[in-house]
């Protein structure tokens, strides 16, 4: 792909341009893409993505659709992306992890970028009519035991792989620097959002942040590539005959570490406390049987369920993070608000405070 020009922007991706790109990746053998239209999609605060509808020279030469993601419009957002490696992380995910994985996620015909600047681009297949899940309407437990078992297909094939310690893009936060960084954020949060969460949820996130260095420090012996933002949002539901029942997006917060807290993340931060703390243990379970069945044989249920207890707070913790470092919007703040408040309520429910 080295030969085709570099394009990082939307409105500069041409007919030629596709034509090149789906030709390297073996999306077509000689079909020409003759016209290209442009419609924004998703739902995304860090990247802007695009669905391209082709019309090629012969019918059926090559996919209808695809879809484009590149750097986001909001200076704001752009610049935090920048300064914490997202979209460079994204398209390493796409060039050096993705086939090394089960889990069900976009198939990349072009991924590159320049470091220098932090443009990019990733052409991928367009999953539609796949719906995108809703953060803030929550999810079934049918959705949530699909997760699950995409989860496993993620952390269970690179278990323990030394390699990924090789891979400087998965080791980017230092606890110490996590610390500072929520420290600093908390007040801010706590301003922004008074009387709208809940509090006994904000009182346990004071404490939380006064022993945020035990919490943040704790990592199990074995690890492996984690997502990192393992919720709804950026998941895509499919349950028609014959597609893909959940596919995972946005790949910019992959990382080295324990492949529970993407588990409790997504529990935490997707289902409402009720009917959470009715069907979470089963959840664990079915995403446990689906780790085993991947050859993963020294993690005992134990074990998964204290991890689960521990990181119950993940999805707490990345929405005070990350609603005060991207750019405001009212649906991100409604989003933001069901996180911090499912994900506070689930660790108080598991009583993680007494871990730390």
């Amino acid at each position: 792909m080295s030969s085709i020009p570099f394009i990082h922007r939307p409105g500069d991706v041409s007919p030629a341009w596709l034509t090149a790109v789906l030709r390297a990746a073996g999306a077509t053998e000689d079909g020409v893409v003759e016209v290209v239209e442009a419609t924004p999609v998703g739902t995304g605060q860090v990247g802007d993505s695009v669905r391209f509808a082709l019309t090629w020279d012969a019918d059926g030469a090559g996919p209808a659709t695809i879809v484009g993601k590149f750097p986001t419009a909001d200076e704001t957002s752009r610049a935090t992306a920048t300064a914490v490696r997202t979209y460079e992380v994204e398209t390493r995910f796409y060039q050096q992890l993705r086939d090394r994985v089960d889990i069900a996620a976009p198939v990349p015909f072009y991924a590159q970028i320049d470091l220098a600047t932090h443009d990019f681009a990733i052409v991928m297949n367009d999953l539609a009519p796949a719906r995108q899940g809703d953060q803030l309407a929550g999810c079934t437990p049918d959705e949530a035991a699909l997760a699950m078992e995409e989860a496993a297909k993620l952390h269970a094939p690179l278990w323990g792989d030394a390699t990924l310690g090789g891979l400087d893009w998965l080791e980017r936060n230092s606890p110490e620097g996590l610390t500072d960084l929520v420290r600093m954020l908390w007040p801010s949060f706590v301003e922004r959002y008074a009387g709208r969460v809940d509090p006994e949820v904000e009182v346990l996130g004071e404490t939380l942040v006064e022993r945020f260095p035990e919490y943040v420090s704790y990592r199990p012996d074995v690890l492996t590539a984690v997502h990192g933002d393992f919720r709804l949002d950026n998941m895509l539901f499919d349950p028609t005959p014959g597609g893909v029942p959940l596919t995972v997006v946005d790949w910019q917060t992959v990382s080295r570490g324990a492949g529970v807290q993407d588990v409790a993340y997504m529990l935490g931060t997707g289902l409402e406390a009720g009917l959470r703390a009715d069907v979470e243990r089963d959840l664990v379970k079915e995403y446990h049987d689906t780790l085993r069945a991947g050859g993963v044989d020294d993690l005992s249920f134990e074990a998964c369920w204290d991890q689960y207890r521990r990181f119950a707070p993940a999805g707490f913790v990345m929405a005070v993070i990350s609603s005060m470092i991207v750019g405001q919007t009212d649906r991100g703040d409604e989003m933001f608000m069901a996180m911090a408040n499912r994900s506070g309520r689930m660790a108080l429910d598991l009583d993680t405070l007494s871990m730390l």
